[in-house]
């Protein structure tokens, strides 16, 4: 009688994880980011800025009053910012006209196969020229605080197809605006800019405007 061999075949449990709901430490532990220490890293949101003219000011102005009209009566949602305050931004920009094209919702997922995890999310705004990603853009509501939101855009971010190449991040509640440049390379690094808020007398949205201008033109 022959005795039959037989073969056990291992299974990998593969855990998801949500990209709302990791942090700095953990991209940094698993995807080794790190934040650049050279000042000149991320310079591109306050050297060469152009200027924004007078009916571009106006238009940021009536955004800026619109936002404020909604917020008197209750929170913003996720998607009201979107509609009131970042569209007109982008379309300033003209990121929604060639070379520039806009995707929304679009699902990512980085993998870590020797530790059998898969970061999952989806990116609320996606800015890119000819497939190549520009800029990653995650709105949240009035309510949340933009560095909840910040490993969020990193983890999308990180998530490039096309890791030679930098890519910009915006996070925004609608009053506050934080933007991000990471380079992954052999050792990812990012930046933050300042934060800009709609909460001072000036109207921050015209700096906001110069940076996502500036960036269309660096990455042109």
């Amino acid at each position: 009688m022959f005795k039959k061999n037989t073969i056990k075949i291992k299974k990998t449990m593969v855990q998801v994880i949500s990209a709302q709901n990791i942090s700095l430490y953990y991209l940094k532990e698993k995807f080794n980011l790190h934040l650049a220490v050279d000042e000149n890293f991320f310079n591109e949101w306050f050297e060469n800025l152009p200027n924004i003219s007078d009916p571009e000011r106006q238009q940021l102005d009536r955004v800026k009053t619109n936002y404020f009209s909604l917020i008197e009566r209750h929170a913003v949602s996720e998607e009201l910012v979107k509609m009131v305050v970042l569209s007109p931004l982008l379309d300033l920009a003209s990121f929604y006209r060639p070379p520039f094209y806009v995707e929304t919702e679009e699902s990512i997922e980085i993998r870590q196969e020797d530790e059998g995890e898969v970061v999952k999310g989806r990116i609320d705004v996606l800015v890119l020229k000819h497939q190549f990603w520009l800029l990653v853009i995650e709105s949240k509501s009035t309510v949340f605080s933009l560095y909840t939101a910040i490993p969020q855009a990193l983890a999308y971010m990180l998530s490039n197809p096309y890791p030679e190449n930098l890519v910009f991040g915006l996070v925004t509640n609608g009053s506050e605006f934080i933007f991000l440049k990471l380079l992954k390379q052999d050792i990812p690094q990012y930046a933050l800019s300042e934060q800009f808020t709609l909460l001072k007398r000036e109207n921050e949205l015209y700096k906001v405007l110069g940076i996502l201008k500036n960036i269309g033109q660096v990455l042109s």
